[in-house]
Order: C-alpha cells, then structure tokens, then sequence
C-alpha cells in the first residue's frame, strides 16, 4: 500500500470537526469557564496560536494540570489543537482559539462573530510563519516565567501582537510586537525598579540583513512623528549573524540592542545579560538595565498602551 507523501506543512493530528455551535453550547461553556479559562482565551486569541508548553509556562502550575484543562477546554470546543509535522519526533500541541471559546469572548466584548473578527478556517490555517510566531511568543513567555519565579514585583506589564502592533503604528513600523518589563535589577537593595517600553524584532535568518537593517529607518520616522523614542530589541539565531548585523547597522539613531536567542544563551532567557547595545563594545546588559542605560523609562505617548 502507498504511503501518502509527507510535506512541511502536513499535520500530525487533524483537529477534530466541531458540531454546530448552538446558544446552549456557549451558555455550557460559559458557565463552565473560569477566570483563569478567559484569560487562557484571550491570550490564545491575541497571540493567535501558543504551545502547550507555553501555556503551562503563562498560567498552569504544573504541565499534568495543563494538559487535563486544556483537553477539558478542546472537549468543550473552546480550543482547536494540531501539530506540524516534523520528520523526527513529534512537535507539542498547539492551541487556537476554537468556535464556542470565539463565541464567549464576543459576548464578552459586546459584539457580534463577526464584528469580533473569527473564522474558524482561517484559525486552524498553518501559516509559513508559524515558526516565527512561536518564536515571538516564547520570548514573552520566558519573560512571563521568569517574573513568576522572581516573586518580587517583577512583572511583564504589557504584551502586544504583532496585529495590535499594526493597528496602531503600521504606517510608519511594524514590530513583531511590543512589551513593558518592570524589575528590580537588584532585588537585594532598596532601589526602584527599571521599567523598559520596547518594539521587538524576532529574526529566523529568513531575510537579508540589509532589510533588517532598513527597517530601523521606520521605528526613527516612528519617534519623530509621535516624540517617543522606543527602543528596539532585535532578537537572532546566531553570534554569527549577530555580529554581521552590528556591523551593518553601526550606531543608529534610535536606541537598540541585540541578543541570540540560543537556549544555552542565558538561564534567565531574554531578562538575563545578554543584551548588546549597538554602537558600543561595553559588556551585555540584562533587559532591565537597558532602561537606565538609554535614560528611557518614560511612557509612550498613549498612555491606553
């Protein structure tokens, strides 16, 4: 019997075809979430598809636990799940938003289906930057993480999408997302803690160094047309590439750093030392002495951010 010819973007799993969603589904569903459940939902919304992993990460104390809510939550048809194939191993589940987890967050919002904005199809659509997605995400999630564990206001206040991003500033920059990191950067001492507003740019390797490099001119028209300086975190896949781009960009004219995003790079992921201001040859800063280091802890304009 011919086996079926596997390709990158076949699923391992196929997720489940959902009934029709009725008004008595969603009241049940409704009924049933907590509040831990909605913000589960609009998280998995916002940031349009997020691992397993990365959901214990955000908001489970335990992955056993995790994985009986979140079976829970797609038996329920709230969640969709598939797996991307990979030619060894298998890939973590990753979760989309389903039909009766879309119909309560409009309820919540006030507004109809569509007015909310979500389509089944194109929720479960593997996109050719799925990988950088996740990418992205696991940066604020190891962030979220490492706040947890510090235990001493140390917070992730702020997490935008790369679509809200958009929303807001596309005409002029399109950051793959936006985040507020406040910590103490010695919790050992009576000092107050640094806050640092950033646009981050999460690099595969896919693109050429020079339209990485060019789109610093967009972040520059940015701070000059609302007066806000954000810096911008540029995240890479190697020293090598690294290196090559601190050498193209040079000293630009709006504060950025840049760091690998190796897992043996740093234990404390992208709040540890690894962050590299460009134009200089000092030594790697953690995320939240950059704020101190660029004077930058200022809000952005709007303050609704």
């Amino acid at each position: 019997m011919t086996q079926p010819r596997k390709t990158a973007n076949r699923l391992r799993a196929v997720p489940i075809r959902p009934p029709r969603v009725t008004p008595y589904l969603v009241a049940d569903l409704a009924y049933r979430l907590t509040g831990r459940d909605r913000t589960l939902l609009t998280l998995v919304w916002e940031h349009r598809v997020l691992t397993t992993d990365q959901l214990t990460a955000l908001l489970f104390p335990s992955p056993e636990r995790a994985r009986q809510r979140l079976n829970q939550l797609h038996r329920l048809y709230a969640l969709l799940r598939f797996r991307p194939w990979t030619p060894v191993g298998s890939k973590p589940w990753h979760w989309v938003l389903g039909p009766t987890g879309a119909h309560v967050l409009a309820i919540q919002a006030g507004q109809t289906l569509n007015a909310f904005g979500y389509r089944q199809d194109n929720a479960t659509a593997i996109s050719p930057r799925l990988g950088h997605q996740i990418g992205v995400n696991d940066f604020f999630v190891g962030l979220h993480a490492h706040a947890r564990h510090r235990n001493d206001g140390t917070t992730l206040d702020q997490w935008w999408s790369e679509h809200r991003c958009a929303a807001h500033w596309g005409d002029l920059a399109r950051p793959d997302a936006f985040g507020r990191w406040t910590e103490h950067s010695n919790a050992h001492l009576p000092e107050p803690p640094q806050t640092l507003d950033f646009f981050l740019e999460h690099d595969t390797g896919t693109e050429t160094l020079a339209r990485v490099a060019a789109k610093l001119g967009g972040y520059a028209d940015l701070a000059e047309a609302t007066g806000t300086t954000t810096p911008v975190l540029i995240w890479l896949p190697s020293p090598h590439r690294e290196a090559n781009l601190r050498k193209l960009i040079g000293a630009p004219e709006i504060p950025v750093a840049t760091a690998v995003h190796t897992p043996a790079t740093s234990p404390e992921g992208p709040a540890g030392p690894i962050w590299h201001i460009a134009g200089t040859s000092g030594p790697r800063r953690r995320l939240c002495d950059l704020a101190a280091a660029w004077e930058t802890a200022q809000r952005p304009a709007s303050e609704s951010r």
